[in-house]
């Protein structure tokens, strides 16, 4: 199974001949593989995997508790990285579903991520950046 994402931006701002918008459009495309592997992504890529989730999708979150409450991916779960007995609570995870992990700037969700490939875990989908850069490409998050 693959995802392509599909990202527009208008490229010229000028009406078209009808006046019905623009007269052009640029497209980039990025293309996720799934499933498989443990894996760094961009925000929009993790995006795509998230609107086409494959089944049994976990998005999880590796941040502290205030750190969520400020803003998280939509459903994602909570597993603080700097919680005693987190490297067991990770080993409790099913390694045979697929994730899309991040933290606040990549720094924990990427050795998080060493972490899953150490306990054999089979997809993750790591967000380069963490959520600052989820945030900076204008994806939303939800609070509380």
């Amino acid at each position: 199974m693959s995802l392509t994402l599909v990202a527009t931006a208008c490229g010229d701002t000028s009406s078209s001949a009808d006046g019905a918008g623009p007269s052009s459009t640029a497209v980039a495309e990025a293309t996720v593989a799934s499933p498989g592997g443990l894996v760094t992504v961009s925000p929009l890529e993790a995006r795509a995997v998230i609107d086409d989730p494959p089944a049994g999708l976990v998005v999880l979150d590796v941040r502290t508790p205030e750190e969520f409450a400020e803003g998280h991916i939509e459903n994602a779960v909570m597993l603080d990285f700097y919680r005693d007995d987190f490297a067991d609570r990770l080993a409790e995870l099913d390694p045979t579903a697929p994730y899309v992990l991040y933290c606040r700037s990549g720094n924990r969700s990427g050795r998080t991520l060493q972490m899953m490939a150490d306990l054999g875990f089979d997809t993750v989908y790591n967000v380069d950046g963490g959520i600052i850069s989820w945030l900076d490409a204008g994806l939303p998050v939800v609070t509380g």
